[in-house]
């Protein structure tokens, strides 16, 4: 969290000194933005997985959140662990938690409208177990003692957990 700053942005970015401070003028600013800026990008990751309608098997879904998960560790590793970094400290800048908790409200509302469509009894508490299955599986492989499962694993463990979701 240190390395953010916004002559680190300017220089990533490849802006002339100063510019990342006319858009957020101070570090909280900055914090806030990226963590606007990283939920997009996350969302958009799920539009080309969902371009023909929600999945409606249990195989299917497990299928394309694998390969979402996968993407998230291997391209969108450094996104992902930025990501993490934010969370933990939006537990101590309620700013932070605001876009946190908004974010995560819009995936766990996809993650039920999915499960919904394929069938699930409960979507909206199923819903929730899938992104904090899924979270736990990326946590834990880039900053827990896990290691870095592949597409073979993820899909496994997906395709268990939503066939007992959906019978």
């Amino acid at each position: 969290m240190r390395g953010l700053t916004h002559r680190a942005v300017d220089e990533a970015a490849g802006l002339p000194p100063g510019s990342t401070s006319n858009l957020a003028r101070t570090r909280a600013a900055l914090l806030e933005l990226t963590l606007a800026h990283l939920t997009e990008r996350e969302a958009a990751l799920l539009t080309p997985l969902l371009a023909d309608g929600p999945p409606v098997d249990a195989d299917t879904l497990a299928e394309l959140l694998a390969r979402l998960a996968h993407l998230q560790l291997t391209a969108g590793h450094d996104r992902t662990v930025a990501r993490y970094e934010l969370a933990l400290e939006a537990t101590r800048r309620p700013e932070l938690r605001e876009i946190y908790d908004r974010a995560g409200r819009r995936f766990r509302e996809a993650a039920a409208a999915v499960l919904a469509a394929a069938g699930s009894s409960d979507p909206v508490r199923h819903g929730h177990r899938l992104v904090a299955f899924v979270e736990g599986l990326l946590f834990d492989a880039v900053a827990g003692a896990g290691a870095e499962p592949t597409p073979e694993d993820l899909r496994t463990g997906l395709r268990e957990l939503l066939r007992g979701m959906l019978g």
